[in-house]
């Protein structure tokens, strides 16, 4: 059996060969440019999503919990505050209205002076085509129909009452994708 090794290795190496030279993968170093077909990339689309972002701090179901608080907070608007979100994202800007998935991630208050948002989230979605994939906001990545996705988001707030802190936001989101 050993007398077979260097035959089947020589093998190998010209089907490898044969291989790259098909598929021009060209190899730098430590990275290697790839055909994108050979991914099962296809045209490259742009999809729109009006969804609508609620978060709930009101009822016995709250959607954010607050992870940090800070102990000694001067600020007048909450700076410091980190929450964790499981927020639904529906289809329509009342809570009835289809749900279409979940936006999971954080928010944090991250000004001392005025309202400033850091927020990082994924749009999980549930529904049709897109069931099982997700957008990481800001979209910089995807998963499921979204790989290698980019874009960019436009957020306004449709709701918000002070006294619960409840909010409906609209989401534009407009995904590049394959």
């Amino acid at each position: 059996m050993v007398k077979f090794l260097p035959i089947f290795a020589t093998q190998i190496i010209f089907l490898l060969f044969l291989l790259s030279s098909f598929t021009k993968i060209q190899v730098h170093g430590y990275a290697k440019t790839m055909n994108k077909n050979l991914m099962g990339l296809k045209k490259e689309k742009l999809t729109h999503f009006q969804i609508h972002w609620h978060d709930i701090q009101s009822g016995q179901n709250p959607t954010p919990i607050s992870v940090v608080r800070p102990p000694t907070n001067t600020s007048t608007n909450g700076f410091g505050i980190i929450n964790m979100i499981d927020n639904p994202l529906t289809a329509g800007p009342e809570m009835s209205s289809k749900m279409v998935g979940r936006a999971q991630g954080f928010y944090a208050l991250a000004s001392q002076e005025e309202v400033g948002l850091l927020m990082a989230m994924n749009f999980a979605f549930i529904e049709g085509k897109y069931n099982g994939s997700s957008i990481t906001m800001p979209v910089i990545e995807g998963s499921g129909l979204f790989r290698f996705a980019r874009g960019y988001v436009q957020a306004r707030t449709h709701n918000f009452d002070p006294k619960t802190g409840d909010a409906t936001v609209q989401y534009n989101v407009y995904v590049m994708h394959y």
